[in-house]
């Protein structure tokens, strides 16, 4: 970094000379880490919100082995960003961070350390040296010199921190934690979140969280996202994940996309490193963790919570190890899909209340409070305007990508007069890790696609082919259908949508077949696997009313006629 020029605007030797905005006080926020940035990012503006006395200037500290997307973030966020070299320069009124871990330049003004996450509960490598240290505690020679100050969310995180570090006594400010309001305040536009997300009325989001290193969910078990999605019906569930953006920063994107691309093409929902893991939490109607913050937090809003990992760097006595005692662990080679519905089934939201207790105080307030320590740091007065209010987080953008191939099990019951198919769908991406593929009289398996489908060994041996778009006619969607049986030999029925939740769907040398959804059922590869199901069960495909069982929650009635000018 050295040799770029100095930031002249808003702080500098001659910045009077160019700026609009003349501040009485200047606050430099250290930016070493995505995590902790982030962290800065979401609480300031509410603390600093037209106050045109304080001029904030971001400086990038590029000495974390996670610096990888610091630089793009603060881009991203409009931040005017200062050399770390050069700090010392612009004569800071009050360092702010949250990242424990950064070398403060020589002077005396005051340094505020946010937590990056809940509390001290982790024992992380030490950059100064071969050992390790614990998480979010600054180094002894600043503790020493009196200039810095440690945020926290509970009392007991003193008691914790004089137990190791005497230095420390005094040098603590109870806050609260404004990432936990923020997700409380959030709980209202939750069917927001989940519209946001694409998930339905009758699905269940499962969110598997990974915090960073060997002993994380993701170190352990990389491949636990597909596994789950192997096992829990499409129809019935989506599965998300949560990745600490020390891995992405230590990885990559394009490691991580790789090593999950299974997962990511039957549908996983990849949250991206910053800001949408909040949205999505709340969301979630189970969480899958480990001993990361995540955890924590998804158990203080009352989310059911299985533990596929708790490592040994989590730090005894904490609230997270009591966490640990009261949550059910996943056991990783067992039924996923029994573990998540039991634990849903045996969940009760004041389960983790103690808990919260231990980790969490004074709930709603931590915005206020921080402000009020931060214009104390400054030497300002408070602005008159009523305290910070904790917002519900913004929603997030769409996640996740199409699926275009499913392993189809139906199930066929023609005891009651009336037929019922039961419908369950597996990503193909993933169907070899779980889920049967044992056809009998009543059961049947097969592989559908839509023609979206860029493996051409997967349409080619699909048995079903789905358009991916809505047909505006019927004529279109005849030819449509002629035109892909005739493309893809191997295939026994091309099935595609038309306008009024109705699918044309045409056999190879046989009838074409119109079906219908008499409720809110139109999706097209749900009624190509109706119809499928029934041909191969050998009923009348013809003037018949089928009842469509897909997912645990989801009722319909189809009609299936037999169009008598496509035959």
């Amino acid at each position: 970094m050295t040799g770029r020029a100095p930031l002249r605007v808003p702080v500098g030797r001659d910045a009077h000379r160019w700026n609009t905005f003349h501040g009485e006080r200047t606050l430099v926020v250290a930016a070493r880490t995505v995590t902790s940035t982030v962290r800065v990012l979401e609480a300031l503006p509410a603390l600093l919100r037209g106050d045109h006395r304080v001029t904030v200037v971001f400086a990038h500290d590029p000495t974390s082995a996670f610096d990888s997307g610091v630089l793009s973030l603060l881009h991203d966020a409009g931040c005017r960003v200062l050399p770390w070299e050069q700090v010392d320069e612009v004569a800071p009124d009050l360092i702010l961070s949250a990242s424990e871990n950064i070398d403060v330049p020589d002077g005396d003004c005051p340094v505020l350390v946010l937590p990056h996450g809940v509390g001290f509960q982790k024992r992380v490598p030490d950059s100064r040296g071969t050992g390790d240290r614990l998480s979010g505690v600054v180094p002894d020679a600043l503790l020493s010199s009196g200039r810095a100050w440690l945020a926290i969310s509970h009392p007991s995180q003193e008691e914790q921190l004089l137990a190791t570090h005497p230095k420390i006594a005094g040098r603590t400010l109870l806050v609260g934690d404004p990432c936990l309001d923020e997700l409380t305040n959030s709980a209202p536009l939750r069917s927001a979140y989940r519209e946001a997300l694409g998930i339905e009325e009758h699905q269940r989001l499962v969110m598997v969280s990974s915090t960073w290193g060997p002993t994380s969910l993701l170190g352990t078990q990389p491949d636990l996202p597909a596994r789950l999605l192997a096992q829990l019906p499409y129809d019935g569930y989506r599965v998300g994940a949560i990745i600490h953006p020390n891995v992405w920063a230590a990885h990559g994107s394009w490691t991580l996309r790789t090593l999950q691309a299974a997962a990511l093409d039957s549908g996983l929902l990849l949250m991206p490193a910053v800001h949408a893991w909040r949205p999505a939490l709340v969301a979630a109607d189970v969480l899958i963790g480990d001993h990361g913050s995540v955890s924590l937090y998804g158990a203080a809003l009352g989310t059911p919570l299985l533990l596929a990992a708790f490592g040994a760097d989590a730090v005894p006595g904490t609230a997270a190890h009591a966490m640990a005692d009261l949550a059910p662990g996943l056991d990783p080679r067992g039924d996923l899909r029994t573990q998540v519905e039991d634990v849903v089934r045996e969940h009760k939201p004041e389960r983790y209340a103690d808990v919260t207790d231990r980790a969490f105080a004074e709930p709603g307030r931590a915005l206020a409070r921080l402000r009020t320590a931060l214009y104390r740091l400054l030497e300002l007065t408070e602005p008159a305007a009523e305290p910070p209010y904790p917002l519900a987080v913004p929603l997030p953008e769409p996640a996740g990508t199409p699926v275009t191939a499913w392993r189809v099990i139906t199930e066929v019951d023609d005891e009651d007069g009336q037929p019922t198919v039961t419908v369950v769908r597996f990503p193909g991406a993933v169907a070899g890790s779980g889920g049967s593929t044992v056809d009998d009289t009543t059961s049947f398996s097969h592989l559908m696609c839509t023609d979206g489908e860029r493996d051409g060994r997967v349409s080619a041996s699909a048995s079903v082919i789905v358009r991916s778009r809505t047909e505006p006619t019927a004529p279109g969607a005849l030819r449509w259908v002629r035109d892909t049986l005739d493309r893809l030999p191997g295939s026994l029925l091309a099935v595609s949508g038309v306008r009024g939740r109705t699918c044309l769907a045409g056999f190879r040398d046989g009838p074409v077949v119109e079906a219908s959804g008499t409720g809110a059922l139109g999706d097209p590869q749900l009624l190509a696997a109706v119809v499928y199901a029934c041909f191969r069960a050998e009923l009348p495909l013809d003037d018949c009313a089928v009842t469509v069982r897909a997912g645990d929650r989801r009722t319909e009635d189809v009609v299936l006629r037999v169009r008598p000018d496509a035959r």
